[in-house]
């Protein structure tokens, strides 16, 4: 198969939790314990960091790696979802796994993959495990998918583990409360290894301190500490929370020099060292145009007010969303006094543009209705002025069809 026939192959066969949402989602280990047992299991071959969180995580994993490509390390990351090729979900020192590999991987397991029915996740998580083990990599930065009990990246024992913060997304799955939702998520704490809490909640970490006893791990909470006010190369200043935890973490990791050095040329050259896209990212000026992979409430919560600290005319929204989202939540977050061009994300479980604008117009927004994600921000950008202001968001595939 060509590497397009193969990424055809693993999205249509098999369940995947981006286009079919609860559905597609595995709450069994089975399956990727059977796989890492067929392939000699590579998660073992490598040292790693894991790191779970609502909001955050794909931030502070990219953070963390390119700190330690600063220090000289061969370093692995897989995150997840990808915005333009699957590829972005497994590198190593910021460069993409190649399309060969790919390929190679899914013809050589595709028989035990079918008789077995696993996932899209699960076969993705079992070749990044075996890319990282094969390029013998210092060690891997490992992104949590969903949740963290039941995720398939939890059969990592790893060096320490980060949990970024809690919020309610995925209820249908993790749980109605923060508490809940911050259970499922310390099930990546493991026995006896340290665990980084980002950013201390009063509902949540009572949770995550009986966890950790349990498991007698240490338990940090990065915001009981004072850093040094580094550069960050991601723009947001919602980055500085995450920062707190990445540092944390890298205090707490054994058997690797980190220099000062290191640190500050990582976190401010995180978008050279790995690549990352999507977070706050600017993608036009005159008028200045804004990107930002945020899609929860917590995180929406981060956008708005970072917006709110721009200097501009007029603000243009282009938004668009997936399904099962607490719509009129989500909608009383954002600003009235904006022109919303609404819209619907190439994907199965793109939630309708007219119905994403009669709830907004419900509340009193002002906006239009556009049947792609381009020709809504052509729109906009039509209608802006030169100091006018258009962000650009509501969901990682809103995103994906933009830059």
């Amino acid at each position: 198969m060509t590497y397009k026939e193969t990424l055809d192959w693993m999205f249509a066969q098999l369940p995947m939790y981006q286009n079919k949402g609860k559905s597609a989602f595995n709450s069994k280990m089975d399956g990727i314990l059977k796989l890492a047992g067929h392939l000699e299991n590579p998660h073992k071959k490598f040292k790693s960091i894991h790191v779970a969180g609502t909001n955050g995580k794909g931030s502070s994993s990219h953070l963390l790696a390119s700190v330690l490509q600063e220090s000289g390390y061969k370093v692995g990351l897989y995150t997840s979802p990808h915005l333009k090729d699957f590829r972005e979900r497994i590198r190593i020192n910021g460069k993409k796994i190649a399309k060969n590999w790919v390929v190679r991987f899914i013809a050589d397991n595709k028989s035990f993959f079918n008789a077995n029915r696993l996932s899209f996740f699960e076969m993705s998580v079992g070749m990044a495990f075996s890319y990282f083990a094969h390029e013998k990599v210092d060690i891997a930065i490992i992104e949590v998918g969903l949740g963290g009990r039941l995720d398939s990246t939890n059969i990592i024992i790893p060096e320490v583990s980060l949990i970024t913060n809690i919020g309610l997304d995925h209820t249908d799955m993790l749980g109605d409360t923060l508490a809940k939702i911050a259970k499922e998520k310390a099930g990546i704490i493991k026995k006896e290894i340290p665990v980084v809490i980002s950013e201390f909640d009063e509902e949540t970490a009572p949770v995550f301190k009986s966890v950790a006893k349990d498991k007698n791990s240490k338990i940090i909470f990065a915001e009981e500490f004072d850093y040094p006010d580094y550069e960050i190369g991601l723009l947001g200043a919602y980055q500085k929370k995450n920062v707190k935890g990445v540092l944390a973490t890298l205090n707490a990791l054994p058997g690797f020099k980190v220099s000062n050095r290191d640190i500050a040329h990582g976190l401010k050259n995180v978008v050279l060292n790995t690549r990352l896209k999507g977070r706050w990212q600017q993608i036009g000026s005159d008028p200045t145009i804004i990107c930002d992979t945020a899609h929860n409430k917590e995180g929406i919560e981060l956008v708005i007010e970072q917006i709110n600290r721009q200097k501009f005319e007029h603000l243009h929204i282009v938004i668009g969303f997936v399904k099962g989202k607490d719509m009129d939540k989500i909608s009383a977050l954002f600003p009235k006094n904006a022109t919303y061009y609404y819209c619907k994300p190439k994907n199965f479980r793109g939630l309708d543009e007219k119905d994403l604008s009669s709830t907004f117009s419900n509340k009193g927004f002002t906006g239009n209705i556009y049947n792609s994600v381009n020709k809504a921000l052509m729109a906009a950008k039509k209608s802006a002025q030169k100091n006018d202001f258009i962000y650009v968001g509501g969901s990682n595939f809103v995103v994906a069809e933009v830059i």
